[in-house]
């Protein structure tokens, strides 16, 4: 399949990179930005280089788009004032453009740290309320509301997707349950920019044989994951954090963090 006019933000980063990388081919126009200077190196490619807290210079750069998959933002936790500007003013900006100029729908990168506050033993589905382990999770739950008023209010269709693990190979156990190869959310991306939704929560996740998400939501809208972790388990199924809230939360390290250490209420 081919895409018309498509934004991806933050295509100098790992996701990005990848992303860009396949679409090229497949966009008529592949729109590729990021705080960093980038050079396009592909025919369809423009190379547009954006401060996404500038709303003015976003509204430029969503013009004639008619989708945008958004990576931009930061991938971490840290303080919360940087979190504030680079995943909610920057989402906000990014949204507000896409109205402004019409574009058809927006994919989200969000983050399985949205529901980090899980145990292990809960499998959950995009429907499910969030839980984040993290004030970084917590931003990311705010970019999927902000989507869903997008979507419902003003016909910006919005795709969520909680990326787990992205890596060329799971490296330890928790992956084994999280992991996402490059290829599969490819294909996860392709769903988000084809199929027919208002607005979806889904997983961006292979097909984990012990994954802890219910992944329906996408199957339905037509992603096949090809890849699982299992092939690799018995290279990492040993490598696995000392911490028992790090072993027993889907959080893993993020759960850890700045814990107040009431593991009693964690239980209920």
């Amino acid at each position: 399949m081919r895409y018309s006019n498509v934004l991806l933000t933050g295509a100098a980063g790992k996701i990005g990179s990848a992303l860009r990388k396949a679409l090229a081919p497949k966009c008529d126009h592949l729109r590729i930005s990021d705080l960093r200077p980038l050079s396009a190196e592909h025919p369809s490619e423009e190379a547009v280089q954006c401060d996404l807290n500038d709303a003015d210079g976003v509204r430029r750069l969503c013009e004639g788009m008619d989708a945008v998959i958004h990576m931009g933002g930061r991938a971490s936790d840290g303080p919360w004032p940087q979190l504030l500007q680079e995943n909610i003013v920057c989402t906000m900006n990014l949204l507000e453009a896409a109205r402004i100029n019409g574009a058809d729908r927006v994919l989200f990168a969000s983050s399985n740290h949205v529901t980090g506050m899980y145990p292990i033993d809960r499998r959950i589905a995009g429907r499910d309320p969030v839980r984040p382990d993290s004030i970084y999770g917590l931003t990311k739950a705010f970019g999927e509301d902000a989507t869903a008023f997008y979507a419902f209010k003003y016909g910006v269709r919005g795709f969520c997707m909680r990326i787990g693990t992205f890596a060329e190979r799971p490296a330890h156990r928790r992956a084994l349950s999280t992991w996402c190869s490059p290829a599969d959310l490819v294909r996860l991306v392709e769903v988000g920019l084809s199929a027919d939704y208002v607005h979806e929560i889904v997983y961006g996740v292979s097909k984990n044989t012990r994954s802890w998400w219910d992944n329906s939501a996408a199957e339905r809208l037509g992603y096949q994951p090809l890849d699982d972790a299992e092939d690799y388990a018995f290279q990492v199924e040993h490598i696995a954090p000392d911490n028992e809230l790090e072993r027993n939360f889907q959080g893993a390290d993020r759960v850890s963090d700045d814990f107040s250490g009431r593991e009693e209420w964690l239980r209920r």
